[in-house]
């Protein structure tokens, strides 16, 4: 029986994408299809294929190729395209089927994201549940929609020209401009020959949509069949084909237009939105470049590359431009770089002004630019900053107080918000201030415990040590499958930071092969220990413990359990603003433990405001702005904790550590996943109730005999290089001393 739908894959690398890619097709309510699968080069072996989905080699090199081999080979009433890196939800083509009814286009929606399914998914349900002006937004697309059809001739095709709206006047950019999403009659497709340029790499799908819209006479939009692009979070060792780096793109951007041109009315409204995206990527896209890039081909070659295709420009997309762009195009159009560069700087100057009065963040950044990297370096001055400059604590502190009393010759800066006072006669700077972004110019020295602004540049003859902030058991950055909780491109971002580090910390033998691996990091690593440890290790720690018990008011006759859980990746409000509720009852707690404990509660610095013990005054100690957890530990008497590195510093107290894991299956397989086997190699029980942890806490004792051979094999395998003299030896290498 002849299938209504053929999708065409072309696949040439990441197995893994594409298990998720055919996943989803096996997971759809439709299943009256073919999948053809056009491999192009593969060198990895294909993941575990469903009976059913032919393999086809293509007939050419690139995606063009591979897609065109699909349609020849195509038995189905429509064709549907998909990359292999990308999925469908359950409900999409059966969707876009109901809808078909013989059209020669049934398109959907296409959503960007940079994560699987699963949280996709999970992100998508909770954007819904947030959403209350659903019906305002619609109201305002249906007033563009509207008013789009108010500029139409009387005599126009509606449904052609709703698709030409939809699919090429809204999508953003050239890169952006995408076949997939849409059911494709093949009939229709073979009627007009349509077919992809093979000669494009990068630019092939206007080649074939554009002459689709300019041919089609039915076409239906189906809003909720939706088809997910997914992006590459890790274009170092995985890029998507548009995350590629290469000097082609410019011209093959340009050619691919000028073919695609030949292929359509020049009068036309697809011809007058293909060149009205050329103009909008010289305006908007390119005009950057020309005042940015250090590469002089942007104000040369490419430059003088672009002109005659600008010339070819329709003229009522010309006279549609604002002024500003029409004077950007006036002086291209003449050659004249100079009136162009002029034009630019007029454009941006007046956006920067107006971010400057909005925005104050502007204003110290190009200080930091135009004035501060001009300035000479000055060599005995050192930048310490820690977790975004929100306390004074880690192992900055104890590098920090270690040179303040060995070197006193050396001026050290803190960043530190909120007026707290460093000792030793520290300057303190605000975070994102212009005396802030002063010292990330001129400091010859600079101590961070995590990765400094993404606009800091660093010069030469600046020394940077970068002490990271614990022993990892979650998967970090190159080692991540997902990032779901920091900005997508934190990868690409973390990659060139990390080129920046001089230095950087280890705590253990562990910590340095991981270190190398989840960071890329091939510069020098000191395995020294924790700085931030040698409090742990020092001669009056007893003394040190009952100072901080007496400044927190802690019962004399009462035992102290620190309860120090990680953030969830899950929980991101917005960019850089993280939710946490908190799953152990303290109800529970209190009633079988008050008699004789107290709680320490102290959540990551991401999620601490979120914090509220109302009600519990008397049995939890709210410690979230107590600095310097190091101290804490010393007051302890029991860690509680669940994927936190707490407790790869706190076993070198060699005190009890329970695992509060009552996510650890979604925490393991879906967020972010771990380094070492929890269950079978964590000095301490995994409890997945509170009721659970509080009955572990009365028969510690027990705990403490069962895990002994495991926790002293914990010890010697992650506690081997703290001796109490980190510090020393890290602030010897940093300062060149050794």
């Amino acid at each position: 029986m002849k299938p209504k739908i053929s999708i065409v894959i072309p696949y040439s690398q990441y197995p893994n994408y594409l298990k998720e890619c055919l996943t989803s097709l096996n997971e759809s309510t439709y299943q009256d299809e073919e999948v053809l699968l056009v491999t192009d080069h593969v060198t990895e072996e294909l993941p575990a294929l469903r009976e059913g989905i032919k393999v086809i080699d293509s007939h050419g090199s690139g995606v063009a190729a591979a897609r065109n081999t699909g349609i020849e080979a195509a038995s189905g009433e429509y064709i549907y395209f998909m990359d292999a890196d990308d999925y469908v939800l359950n409900n999409t083509l059966e969707k876009l089927w109901q809808a078909a009814d013989g059209q020669d286009l049934v398109y959907g929606i296409v959503n960007n994201t940079w994560n699987n399914k699963a949280n996709f998914l999970e992100k998508k349900a909770k954007k819904e549940e947030e959403q209350e002006d659903i019906e305002e937004k619609e109201e305002r697309r249906q007033e563009r929609i509207a008013q789009y059809q108010s500029t139409l001739p009387e005599d126009a095709n509606l449904e052609q020209e709703m698709a030409i709206y939809f699919l090429l006047r809204n999508r953003k950019g050239i890169r952006n401009f995408t076949v997939l999403g849409n059911l494709y009659k093949k009939s229709f497709l073979d009627r007009y020959n349509i077919r992809f340029c093979e000669d494009f790499r990068y630019y092939s799908d206007m080649t074939f949509m554009c002459p689709v819209l300019e041919h089609v006479e039915s076409a239906v939009q189906v809003q909720d069949a939706i088809y997910v692009k997914r992006k590459h979070n890790d274009p170092i060792n995985y890029p998507a084909l548009r995350q590629e780096d290469s000097d082609d793109r410019f011209e093959e951007r340009l050619k691919a237009v000028a073919y695609t041109r030949t292929l359509l009315n020049p009068e036309g409204h697809v011809r007058y939105f293909l060149d009205m995206k050329l103009i909008h990527y010289f305006t908007n896209v390119m005009t950057k470049r020309i005042r940015r890039s250090e590469d002089d081909k942007w104000r040369n070659e490419y430059f003088n590359m672009l002109i005659p295709y600008v010339e070819d420009t329709q003229p009522a997309v010309l006279d549609a431009l604002g002024r500003q762009n029409t004077r950007l195009v006036r002086a291209l159009l003449k050659g004249d770089i100079n009136g162009v560069q002029k034009a630019i700087r007029w454009k941006f100057g007046k956006k920067k002004l107006k971010s400057m009065l909005h925005n104050r963040n502007t204003a110290y950044k190009l200080a930091y630019y135009h004035s501060y990297l001009k300035k000479d370096i000055q060599p005995k001055v050192i930048l310490f900053e820690t977790f975004m400059a929100k306390n004074y604590s880690d192992s900055p502190k104890y590098i920090f107080e270690y040179i303040a009393k060995n070197y006193p010759e050396y001026t050290c800066v803190w960043a530190i918000n909120d007026g707290y006072k460093v000792p030793y006669g520290a300057k303190t700077v605000r975070r994102f201030s212009f005396q802030y972004a002063y010292y990330l110019a001129v400091a010859k020295y600079l101590v961070f415990n995590v990765r400094p602004p993404l606009w800091y540049r660093k010069r030469e003859g600046q020394v940077f040590l970068e002490t990271w902030h614990g022993t990892p058991l979650k998967r970090l950055v190159f080692d991540q499958a997902e990032v779901t909780s920091a900005s997508p491109k934190y990868k690409q971002q973390f990659y060139k930071q990390r080129q920046d580090w001089d230095f950087l910390v280890s705590a253990n033998p562990f910590s340095t092969k991981t270190f190398r691996s989840c960071f890329m990091y091939e510069g020098r690593m000191l395995e020294y220990g924790y700085p931030r440890n040698d409090i742990l290790y020092a001669p009056n720690k007893e003394e040190i413990a009952a100072r901080i018990r007496k400044q927190l008011k802690i019962p004399a006759d009462k035992k102290t359990i620190l309860y120090a859980p990680t953030w969830r990746d899950d929980e991101v409000i917005a960019k850089g603003q993280y939710g946490f509720e908190l799953a152990l009852n303290l109800e529970t707690m209190r009633r079988e433990l008050s008699d004789d404990y107290v709680i320490l509660l102290r959540t990551h610095h991401y999620v601490a405001e979120h914090i509220d013990i109302t009600g519990y005054e008397d049995f939890v100690y709210n410690v979230c702005d107590y600095d310097d957890i190091s101290e804490l530990y010393l007051i302890s008497d029991i860690c509680i904790t669940d994927y936190s590195s707490v407790f790869f510093d706190y076993a070198n107290l060699k005190r009890p550590i329970l695992f509060y894991v009552y996510d650890f299956d979604k925490y393991k397989n879906q967020l972010r996943g771990f380094y070492i086997d929890m269950e079978t190699e964590v000095p301490g029980p995994l409890l997945y109730t509170t009721e659970e942890v509080a009955d572990a806490v009365k028969h510690i004792d027990e705990i403490n005999e069962q895990y002994h051979d495991r926790y002293e094999e914990f010890y010697n395998r992650f506690c081997c290089y703290d001796d109490g003299h980190a510090s020393e030896h890290v602030a010897k290498a940093l300062l060149g001393k050794e």
